[in-house]
């Protein structure tokens, strides 16, 4: 029986709700509730409150693999992150108002870790094995495209229409566009579900357990903890701009919507790059790469200039090891359970980036701006080593078969 294969491009448009989600409540959302008054923490708690359903996101994936088909929970999930999109921005931004505001954010964001489960696995099952790299680089790019449009897009429509509510609807209607590719996507067969729940339940669990304690897959895991290619000093370049003397327009210009896009870049050309040699090697040498611009970054002159070119080249070689580790994650955990399995996998990556940022926080208060990218590059080099003294003890105790795949 043949097999309808998705080009990769399908799955940017497809996710591409997913990132605007975020990218309209952190942005849009966030600059129209400071003018209309509410505090800096009352904003703050709602973005912590769509986090929540992104870290426990796993707990509840095996439901989109053993119920309905990955059509049917895009939709309902498209249908009702938008729906969520609007009422944010429909809802008249008042402290009263918050407590109903958190309830729409927390459901909207459940709702797209649907949509987001569902791609996921249509882009398992849909594309070939030797595209699976474009395919996650696309994926990965269309997530941060999402960010860039739904902040940037939706604050612009928000400052030019008429009516606050508007802005939320225009961004809504636009991601349920982007289910139009979903048509020309084969419904994947699933031979994990049986007829009775408790089965299908117990056959995604197995399936976990078995890449899990697979060779790819037990790597895969390790490389969820490694500090390679986190990304995490991005997240103290504004912070640190001061020692660049990178005025606000720069750093807004550089860590906002330019970098979100030379990343998406990054992502697209780290998936061609990782269908085209051993998807372990490919992620290794981005995370060489995103050390070896630390260090560059750590050695140049502390100049507006600088803190620009590095900072834009530190943004794409971060977009070529998410790409690169997407691509991994895909070959080693294979078809079966896939929503739930990517989304262990994407939760478990999460680690090295909240823990580097802390680790960069406390280089650069004790040793400096050039102290905290060099940290960030030993800590890299470091596990790397790690990654590569696992692997080898990995080919050297797998069957044949497997240490030649």
């Amino acid at each position: 029986m043949s097999t309808r294969r998705a080009h990769p491009i399908a799955f940017l448009f497809l996710i591409l709700p997913f990132g605007a989600m975020g990218g309209y409540l952190t942005v849009a959302l966030a600059y129209l509730l400071s003018k209309a008054g509410l505090s800096v923490g009352a904003i703050a708690g709602l973005v912590a409150i769509s986090y929540i359903p992104h870290t426990w996101k796993f707990a509840w994936a095996p439901i989109a693999d053993t119920t309905l088909s990955r059509r049917a929970w895009y939709l309902i999930g498209s249908v009702a992150s938008a729906a969520g999109m609007w009422l944010m921005g429909a809802l008249p931004a008042t402290p009263a108002n918050v407590p109903v505001l958190s309830a729409i954010v927390l459901i909207a964001n459940v709702a797209v870790t649907f949509l987001g489960m569902s791609v996921e696995s249509l882009m398992a099952y849909g594309t070939s094995d030797e595209q699976k790299g474009r395919a996650g680089g696309w994926f990965l790019a269309g997530n941060l495209g999402g960010q860039g449009v739904g902040g940037g897009a939706g604050l612009w429509l928000a400052q030019v229409l008429p009516a606050p509510w508007m802005a939320g609807a225009g961004l809504g209607v636009a991601c349920l566009l982007c289910a139009i590719p979903i048509l020309f996507i084969a419904e994947p067969e699933a031979a994990h579900r049986h007829a009775r729940f408790t089965e299908s339940l117990r056959n995604v669990v197995r399936d976990l357990w078995n890449v899990a304690r697979s060779r790819l897959g037990y790597l895969a895991l390790f490389l969820c903890f490694l500090p390679i290619g986190s990304g995490a000093a991005a997240n103290l370049w504004s912070a640190v701009a001061g020692d660049w003397r990178a005025s606000a327009n720069t750093v807004a210009l550089v860590t906002g919507v330019f970098g979100g896009f030379v990343m998406a870049g990054g992502c697209i050309v780290g998936g061609w790059l990782s269908d085209r040699m051993d998807r372990k090697m490919s992620y290794a040498l981005y995370g060489v790469l995103q050390a070896l611009c630390a260090i560059g970054m750590g050695l140049a002159p502390r100049t507006e200039t600088s803190y620009v070119v590095f900072t834009m080249l530190y943004a794409f070689v971060t977009g070529l090891t998410y790409a690169g580790f997407s691509a991994f994650v895909l070959e080693a955990m294979g078809k079966g359970a896939a929503a739930t399995k990517y989304s262990v996998f994407a939760s478990l990556s999460n680690t090295p980036i909240w823990y580097m940022t802390l680790v960069d926080g406390a280089a650069h208060t004790r040793w400096g701006p050039a102290g905290m990218l060099f940290a960030e590059a030993t800590l890299c080099f470091v596990g790397l080593a790690l990654f590569l003294v696992v692997q080898a003890l990995a080919a050297r105790s797998a069957p044949p078969a497997e240490a030649a795949s």
